[in-house]
């Protein structure tokens, strides 16, 4: 291993019920004086007051404000060097598209980024890329893991419930992508970092283990959004997203090319979790349970999403990464998944 090379951990780490409110301490603390804030659509009239209240408190200029409805690469690429010189930090409150936007902006200027997510739909809020527009294709792109994270229970838990279900989806699927890179590395594609590894591990068994009545619990929420903030931090570690991202991530990027108007990722993420637990017969009693128990199967059985499309998808997954090799760059076992969609008795309960 090189050596000295340092690894990116947040300052700032808030998740809690009424996190918002103190947004301008926590940057004070910190000594950032002069933002630029992003807020996502619609945004501004819900959590704007507040915001601003709570930075003005602490003396905290916002140099601009707007709200931001883009991820195109060239929009962004704009924005970023059209931000006045003296911003100190670049701060972005919403869903995936103006965390994305913020990051990348923030990436560009080489300048702390703060990631104030509204849902917790995926780990992007914590992830060092972005999924941004290039030249109209959804692509991932490097950008900077959050200086800091803030996260509002309260916000979280008011998100509509798909939300939720999205990021359990994203959460569960660090069981498959773990036991992804680790065969990748016995075929001799990869090196697994066992550091990495383990803290995927550890976040994803939190998550699984905590006890709930409903999954608007304040510790059931907690325990998500936390759990989905040490995934970025795997990947940080690893210098990729392996950790946190193998064929059940290729199968829901497939879909978003395939179909004209994509389910949210986490949802097409854990059934393509399910699927793969059972290809590689690992964990996948835990993974049904969770995915039964917490109302994720019965929700995603209302979106009527087609049989044929997974099978399709599943069958371009070695395009999407010709440079990874997860189990289902062999035949043999897309041949299982797609038999398995045909024919799985939950699955013939959720698609159509």
């Amino acid at each position: 291993m090189q050596a000295g090379k340092g690894i990116s951990i947040p300052s700032i780490l808030k998740v809690g019920k009424g996190a918002l409110a103190r947004i301008g301490s926590y940057l004070k603390k910190e000594g950032i004086e002069q933002v630029v804030i992003f807020f996502g659509n619609g945004l501004i009239d819900l959590f704007g007051t507040d915001v601003m209240a709570s930075l003005k408190q602490e003396e905290i200029r916002v140099l601009e404000y707007s709200e931001l409805d883009t991820v195109d690469i060239d929009d962004i690429i704009t924005l970023a060097f059209a931000m006045p010189n003296k911003t100190q930090a670049v701060i972005s409150i919403g869903g995936g598209k103006v965390i994305d936007a913020g990051k990348y902006a923030a990436f560009l200027r080489n300048i702390p980024f703060i990631s104030v997510p509204t849902s917790s739909s995926s780990d992007g809020f914590s992830s060092a890329s972005a999924s941004l527009l290039v030249h109209g294709k959804r692509t991932s792109v490097p950008a900077r893991l959050a200086y800091g994270i803030i996260v509002d229970t309260q916000i979280i838990r008011t998100a509509p419930e798909k939300f939720i279900y999205s990021g359990i989806g994203d959460m569960l699927s660090k069981i498959t992508a773990i036991y992804d890179w680790i065969y990748e590395e016995k075929c001799g594609y990869s090196e697994v970092n066992d550091f990495a590894v383990m803290i995927a591990k550890k976040a994803v068994n939190s998550f699984v283990r905590t006890p709930y009545e409903s999954i608007k619990d304040e510790l059931f929420l907690k325990e998500l959004v936390d759990s989905l903030a040490m995934s970025g931090i795997a990947n940080e570690i690893a210098g990729s997203s392996a950790p946190t991202s193998g064929s059940e991530h290729l199968i829901s990027h497939a879909l978003d090319k395939i179909l004209e108007i994509p389910q949210l990722h986490g949802i097409q993420v854990g059934i393509a979790t399910y699927i793969m637990s059972k290809v590689q017969d690992h964990r996948y009693v835990r993974v049904e349970t969770v995915l039964r128990e917490t109302g994720f199967f019965d929700y995603a059985a209302t979106l009527q999403m087609k049989r044929d499309d997974f099978i399709r998808a599943i069958d371009m997954v070695p395009s999407i990464k010709p440079f990874r090799h997860t189990y289902l760059h062999e035949e043999s076992y897309r041949e299982t998944a797609k038999k398995l969609v045909r024919e799985d008795e939950v699955l013939s309960r959720v698609l159509v």
